[in-house]
């Protein structure tokens, strides 16, 4: 019994130790930071992702991609969760997060095959990280004014389908987003984007209020109000349907009669309230009976039903109205008001506007396209070019792109790594050395000369921390005077998400998975391998090692 193995796991359940486990999670967030990389920049490459059901999308968007893909690897699954938070939080950036915290990782594996302890490694990252938010806080300029913010928006709209028009849709990002300016802050969950398919780009516009996908629920309404008068309703106008062992005693057609006019007569009640009111409009987000939208129409009200939640939030932020949850509460002090509510039809799309508003603080815009995937392209463009506008509006700091803020950090990194002492400093050089992975991969996906390319911009840094990489024509220079500029906060936030998504990980030493969790993510037993990801090393321990 001396020799006998003593099992403390279930029977099948994998296990990876040490270098094995680190180099597994490694070789993962290697290979995610490679499928996404070649996306990043002006001349980045698009993806085509096809789902489950044929549906396709095509997008060099980072969010979108990550969103999309099927992935169970634990660690570049907990790097799709970074980038994720990093898309929620600014709105933009996630695609330099998950290249960073790969390159990151493959500079710390070159440390640990130099025998460099890990904490030593993880410490040197942290105080890095730290050090490098400090650096972009000093070389970042103030962002005042709206012809900044228009660069904002085209920096963060270049290379993503919306070259040929990102002035135009810039410009229109920048109106919405200052016209919901609120306290210093702009809130873009109350800007929505209405994709019509038809006509180009340089159609699109912003509404002078807000704009909802839906028509009236019976044709013959009045189409167009002046001086509005808007209610919204989360409470149904219809009776309650009768639950299914509900017995009804009718022995007599006068009773069935009664029966019905007392239903009619409760409808007749519930629209008299809201015409009572004062309301000319209706906004519902439950449904309506057909009787009552009879009695509605009778009353000359203009009335939706089944209005999406963030809709109805929208009309309320726009119009003043205040959302009634029971009919018995609406009254003429819980109306909203605007000055102009119509339907007007684009292209074979029912949509219905409400503008004139006073002092609105939800606004739309109408975004126009030759096809569904060319809408779809552009709103993420319009989606991301909001977040970085609205985090600039915000920070009231941008820093210069093309490289620019990276290569300056690189520089001002190496001096202030050779006066920390011990082996920390290799870390912390290497930190330096793995975010020179932005302006290399901005020349390479532009088909350019990186090796040289790099020099002339470490050369040229030396006299203006302002030169950075213009792609299109394949020369280093001020990106401050091209308007290539991008928020403070988006990269502030993806040098501490890929710091710490780096610094996790690093940390596991053991990974523990029942059986199949892991190898689910390599070939399948057809050998296809869909995940992206690649296959687990052999088979993993059981359990723990004899006891002696």
């Amino acid at each position: 019994m001396a020799n006998q193995p003593i099992f403390i796991l279930p029977q099948g359940t994998e296990r990876y130790s040490k270098r094995d486990a680190l180099r597994m999670n490694i070789t993962a967030a290697k290979v995610l930071a490679g499928i996404v990389r070649t996306t990043l920049g002006p001349k980045g490459m698009d993806k085509m992702l096809v789902d489950s059901l044929g549906d396709v999308t095509v997008t060099n968007d980072g969010a979108t991609i990550m969103g999309e893909m099927e992935i169970n690897q634990p660690a570049a699954r907990m790097l799709v969760e970074t980038a994720k938070k990093q898309e929620e939080i600014v709105g933009d950036g996630t695609t330099s997060v998950v290249v960073i915290a790969g390159e990151l990782l493959v500079k710390a594996e070159e440390l640990l095959e130099d025998g460099i302890a890990t904490s030593v490694v993880v410490k040197g990252y942290k105080n890095a990280t730290e050090k490098a938010v400090e650096l972009l806080k000093e070389i970042a300029i103030d962002a005042d004014d709206e012809d900044t913010l228009k660069k904002v928006a085209v920096t963060a709209m270049t290379g993503k389908g919306s070259d040929y028009a990102k002035e135009h849709l810039a410009d229109i990002v920048v109106k919405a987003a200052l016209r919901i300016k609120e306290d210093g802050k702009s809130d873009i969950e109350n800007i929505n984007i209405q994709r019509v398919s038809g006509d180009s780009v340089e159609d699109s516009f912003l509404a002078e209020g807000v704009v909802i996908d839906k028509a009236p629920v019976s044709k013959s309404m009045p189409k167009d109000i002046k001086d509005a008068k808007i209610a919204i309703m989360k409470y149904p106008i219809e009776l309650k349907d009768m639950n299914t062992d509900t017995k009804l005693d009718i022995t007599s057609p006068e009773q069935l009669e009664l029966f019905l006019n007392n239903e009619e007569q409760m409808i007749k009640d519930l629209v008299a309230k809201i015409v009572d009111s004062g309301a000319n409009v209706l906004f519902c987000q439950k449904g309506i009976d057909d009787l009552a939208e009879h009695y509605l129409k009778k009353a000359g009200i203009l009335t939706y039903k089944r209005v999406k939640k963030s809709d109805m939030e929208r009309i309320e932020k726009a119009t003043g109205a205040k959302l009634v949850t029971d009919i018995e509460d609406l009254s003429a002090d819980k109306l909203g008001s605007a000055g102009h509510v119509y339907l007007d039809k684009i292209f074979d799309h029912e949509l219905t506007f409400i503008e004139e508003c006073e002092n609105p603080k939800a606004s739309s815009i109408v975004l126009r396209g030759s096809t569904r995937y060319v809408t779809e392209q552009i709103a993420r463009a319009i989606d991301d070019a909001l977040g970085v506008v609205a985090a600039t509006i915000e920070e009231g700091k941008v820093v210069i792109g093309g490289g620019a803020c990276e290569i300056d950090l690189v520089k001002q990194l190496r001096e202030y790594g050779e006066t920390v002492s011990g082996r920390e400093q290799l870390a912390i050089l290497k930190y330096a050395e793995a975010l020179e992975i932005i302006p290399k991969t901005l020349i390479e996906n532009a088909g350019l000369d990186t090796i040289n390319l790099i020099a002339d911009l470490k050369a040229a840094h030396e006299e203006s921390k302002f030169i950075g990489i213009n792609v299109f024509t394949g020369e280093v220079e001020d990106m401050k005077e091209a308007g290539v500029i991008e928020p403070l906060r988006v990269k502030i936030q993806a040098l501490q998400s890929a710091g710490a998504a780096s610094e996790m990980i690093l940390r596991i030493d053991d990974m523990i998975a029942a059986r199949n969790a892991l190898n689910s993510t390599g070939p399948d037993e057809s050998g296809n391998d869909n995940s992206g990801m690649p296959p687990m090393p052999g088979a993993g321990m059981g359990g723990m090692p004899p006891m002696m």
